[in-house]
This record gives C-alpha cells, sequence and structure tokens, in this order.
C-alpha cells in the first residue's frame, strides 16, 4: 500500500483547474464554516502545494508559503504552513511527511547557512501531531523549553492576522470561523488522549471547535531534528 503513494511539490500558480477542485473537495469534507471561494482565496496567499497521490488519485496535500525576513539583525527564511488534509481511508501513510522532509532539503541546500523556521497554524490535534513527530522542541511545549521561540512567533503571527492574533494566549480567533473541523473528526480518538501532545494541544486551544487556531514555531536546525528527520534530509540532499 505504501508503495503506491507518491508526492508533488508545485507552485500554486501552476495548480491546474481540477486539482484545486480536488483540493477544495477534501477540504470541505472535512471542515465547516468554509466554502470553495474561502479556500482558494486562502490559497491564493500561498506559493506552494504538496500534493499528495494514491496511484493517481489526489488524496491529500499540505500548502505553504515560503519567505525570508530579518530578525534581529539576522535574515532568516520562514515556511509558513497552512492547511493540511489528508483523506481518512489514508490516514497513517507516511509519504505526504516524507515528501515535506524532502521539501525542506531542498530548501536547505538553496538557502545554505541562513536559519529556517516553520510556522504553524494548527485547527486540530492531529496537525499538532507533526511538531513533535519531525521535531524536539518547539513553541508552544509543554516542557517550557522553547519559550526563546515565543517573541518571533508573536512578530510572524502579528505581521499575518494583526488584531485577531491574541499573543498572551496565542490563538488566532476570527470573528467568524474561517474553518473548523467536522464534529465527526475534531475529537481525539481514546487511544490519542493519553498522547502528550494532543494533551496539551487540547489544553492550549479549546476554542479549535469553533474555529480557534494555534499559532506554533520551531526551528529547522540540525539538533532540533529527530533521528529519522534528520535521515531522510540528509538522503534527499545527497540526492538533490
Amino acid at each position: 500500500m505504501q508503495g503506491a503513494y507518491h508526492t508533488v511539490i508545485t507552485a500554486v500558480e501552476h495548480l491546474s483547474p481540477v486539482q484545486t477542485g480536488r483540493m477544495a473537495e477534501l477540504y470541505l469534507s472535512y471542515y465547516n464554516a468554509a466554502d470553495e471561494r474561502m479556500f482558494l482565496s486562502d490559497l491564493r496567499n500561498k506559493t506552494k502545494a504538496l500534493l499528495l497521490y494514491h496511484v493517481d488519485t489526489l488524496v491529500g496535500f499540505t500548502t505553504f508559503e515560503v519567505y525570508e525576513r530579518v530578525w534581529r539583525d539576522e535574515r532568516i527564511a520562514v515556511v509558513y504552513s497552512g492547511d493540511t488534509i489528508v483523506e481518512q481511508a489514508h490516514w497513517g501513510q507516511q509519504a505526504l511527511a516524507h515528501g515535506w522532509i524532502g521539501y525542506i532539503a531542498g530548501l536547505r541546500k538553496e538557502k545554505g547557512a541562513m536559519p529556517i523556521y516553520w510556522f504553524l497554524i494548527v485547527k486540530g490535534h492531529r496537525t499538532f501531531k507533526y511538531l513533535p513527530a519531525f521535531t524536539h522542541l518547539f513553541y508552544p511545549h509543554w516542557s517550557g523549553a522553547c519559550d526563546h521561540l515565543k517573541p518571533l512567533l508573536d512578530t510572524l503571527a502579528e505581521e499575518k492576522f494583526g488584531s485577531d492574533y491574541d499573543k498572551e494566549r496565542g490563538i488566532i480567533s476570527f470573528p467568524r470561523s474561517k474553518g473548523h473541523l467536522k464534529e465527526a473528526y475534531a475529537y481525539p480518538r481514546e487511544n490519542e488522549l493519553s498522547n502528550a501532545s494532543v494533551q496539551f494541544f487540547l489544553e492550549k486551544n479549546p476554542g479549535y471547535l469553533v474555529g480557534d487556531e494555534l499559532a506554533c514555531l520551531c526551528s529547522f536546525d540540525d539538533a532540533n531534528l529527530r533521528p529519522l528527520t534528520k535521515r531522510i534530509l540528509y538522503a534527499n540532499m545527497e540526492k538533490s
């Protein structure tokens, strides 16, 4: 089954109407308080899409924007992630994660020694679990070990969301939901409730059920990468 998956990275401007239509269909299957117009408007604000295919069918994707800015007299690269959706029948595949790490490998080669940060806004506990899967530490983290990242996160989030970002809570709260998980997918399964990252997400963002999003940030430096993440990253850097 795993061998039947593959991923494709494409610029958002090069997505076909068939691809964007299927992406909207997937998104609207899992989220309330959204429509195709809203989805496509948000998509146009991203620069890249990572598409997950099972054989020839698009079954998932993640969208993101890559940009540079100066932070405390140092130039940094920011990968800002938007929506991530995988059709339920394909939960558990690893191709999307491997494709994402492969993209970061290419970005590392392109940016050289420039620090790269992942700026992620999270609508649900399943997406939040990508952070501990890929990296050791991130902000916010239940240990408090990455509190030094909060000033940068606050700056990035306020640039993107203005007064909709509450920096005391680290939450983006819109006057009207811009999409929240349908009830069938919103709640953790019983076997997930003991997971530290799931518990932490539910405590930090209890309003996710009505569209609140948790702002998160982590560094992609070598010391912060999980061993498997690092192996996949360097394998992609060597072959690219």
